[in-house]
C-alpha cells in the first residue's frame, strides 16, 4: 500500500483491487454485451428506412455515443490507475484504503473507508481520498483530532478506531504495486 501521508491535488489515481474489479467488469459489459446490443438495434431500425425522422435509430445512435464516451473514459482511466495491492507498515496511521471510525463533538460515530474517486459510495461507508474530511484524516492516529470546515461550518472530528482489511490476492495487471 501507498504509505505516503499526501496524496497529490487533483483526481487521486489510487484505487482498491475490488475497485478495479468493478471498472474492469462495466468495462467489459459495455463493450461485449450492451455495445453489441444497442448496435443491433440501430441496424435494425436503420432498415425500416428514413433514418432522419426514425426515432428509434437516432435514439440508438445517441446511446452507441455515450457507451462508447464511457468505454474511452474506463480504458483510460483504468490504464492511469494504481492499484494499491498491500496494506501500509505502519498500521496505526491512516492512509488510503483504511478504515477510520470517527467521532463529532456531539458523540456521534462515522466509519469510512478511504478509497479511490472512482469507487467511492458513502451509502457503503467508502469516503473518497479527495474529500475534505479524508485529506484531514492522512497521516494521523488514533485520537488525533481533525477540523473540516463544511457549509454548515467547522466540524471537529476525533479518530477513535483505524484498522485494515486484508488484501485479497487478485488478478495482477499492468501498473499494480
Amino acid at each position: 500500500m501507498v504509505d505516503a501521508p499526501q496524496i497529490p491535488r487533483g483526481r487521486a489515481r489510487y484505487i482498491t483491487p475490488d475497485g478495479e474489479q468493478a471498472l474492469r467488469k462495466e468495462l467489459t459489459y459495455l463493450w461485449k454485451e450492451k455495445r453489441p446490443e444497442v448496435t443491433q438495434s440501430v441496424r435494425e431500425a436503420a432498415a425500416q428506412g428514413d433514418r432522419s425522422e426514425n426515432a428509434e435509430y437516432i435514439y440508438g445512435k445517441k446511446q452507441l455515443r455515450e457507451i462508447d464516451r464511457r468505454i474511452r473514459f474506463l480504458t483510460k482511466r483504468l490504464d492511469e490507475l494504481t492499484v494499491v495491492t498491500r496494506t501500509p507498515d505502519d498500521t496505526g496511521r491512516v492512509y488510503f484504503g483504511a478504515w477510520v471510525t470517527v467521532e463529532n463533538e456531539a458523540g456521534e460515530e462515522q466509519r469510512y473507508r478511504l478509497v479511490g474517486p472512482d469507487e467511492f459510495d458513502l451509502s457503503k461507508g467508502y469516503l473518497s481520498v479527495d474529500a475534505p474530511l479524508a485529506r484531514a484524516l492522512l497521516g494521523k492516529r488514533c485520537d488525533d483530532e481533525v477540523t473540516v470546515r463544511t457549509p454548515d461550518g467547522i466540524v471537529r472530528w476525533e479518530i477513535t478506531d483505524i484498522h485494515y482489511d486484508p488484501i485479497q490476492a487478485t488478478e495482477q495487471h499492468p501498473g499494480n504495486t
